[in-house]
């Protein structure tokens, strides 16, 4: 019996050290600890004591600037912007109207005076001095209708038949006094307070146009033009007077001679009115100019 209870005995302790040696699976837990960290930043006033602070003057400055405005000479001073001005070229726009009279017309129209628009450009430069400048300047204007012969209408100076030097016949129908002109003229300014006397020279061309029927396959049935294609020379003076500063005001008398005139067709060798005569065409221009340069 007794030796029952020991083995009993030593069969517990063996199993229950049999168990105790087995391992056992534990859970880990893992946690993460987030530390955020911020900057405030609190604004206190802070006194501060005023001091014995010392600020330069502007005496001498303003003495300076004082001794300038005594001593201005405006004329002076406009003499030197207008030497400036000299150093580079000014240009412009220019319109206005004249009035225009042609010797050559007097006997086929009543009316002497032929009333014209024109439009036109230039450039300027001084020269020597200030004052003194040369202008070059083109035109073109548009000339009215004084009068008008027209053979289907009435009789006129001109009916009739022309012959070209290969006996071609060419028979008159329209001459059309309502013409163009082209002007190109150098002038010579001088500038003296706001007048601007000048004087200058001008080369001229007229478009008159006149029609005529022509033959066509030895049928006198086409109708062709006839032009005057001559370059005139003349001379020109006046007077521009400024205001506002960059607007001009002119008044100018043009006087050119037109030698031998005649209109010409480049299919037929002949010439209209051809003659060995010279005629004179005056004008007077008024018109207004604006500087475009500053």
């Amino acid at each position: 019996m007794l030796l029952r209870k020991i083995f009993l005995l030593f069969s517990v302790i063996i199993i229950s050290s049999a168990f105790a040696q087995r391992k056992k699976t534990d859970t880990i837990y893992v946690y993460e600890k987030v530390i955020i960290y911020d900057t405030i930043y609190i604004e206190k006033p802070i006194k501060l004591k005023p001091g014995n602070l010392v600020f330069s003057t502007f005496k001498i400055q303003e003495k300076e600037i004082n001794e300038i405005n005594q001593n201005i000479d405006k004329e002076e001073l406009e003499e030197k912007i207008k030497t400036l001005n000299s150093r580079k070229f000014q240009y412009g726009i220019q319109v206005g109207i004249g009035f225009k009279k042609a010797s050559w017309a007097e006997t086929l129209s009543e009316k002497n005076q032929q009333f014209g628009q024109n439009f036109g450009i230039w450039i300027s430069k001084s020269i020597i001095h200030p004052n003194f400048s040369l202008m070059l300047s083109a035109n073109i204007s548009r000339w009215n209708s004084t009068f008008d012969l027209d053979t289907n209408k009435e009789e006129t100076y001109l009916d009739g038949y022309y012959f070209t030097e290969d006996n071609q016949p060419l028979l008159f129908q329209r001459f059309i006094n309502k013409h163009s002109e082209y002007v190109f003229q150098i002038k010579a300014i001088y500038e003296w307070k706001n007048l601007c006397p000048f004087a200058g020279f001008l080369v001229n061309k007229n478009n008159y146009k006149m029609q005529f029927l022509v033959p066509e396959n030895n049928v006198l049935n086409k109708l062709d033009d006839f032009k005057s294609n001559q370059i005139n020379f003349g001379f020109s003076f006046g007077l521009q007077y400024r205001i506002f500063g960059r607007f001009l005001i002119d008044a100018e008398y043009q006087y050119y001679k037109i030698n031998n005139l005649s209109l010409k067709n480049s299919s037929f060798d002949f010439d209209i009115f051809k003659t060995n005569n010279t005629f004179a065409e005056r004008k007077i221009n008024l018109g207004i100019s604006y500087f475009i340069s500053r």
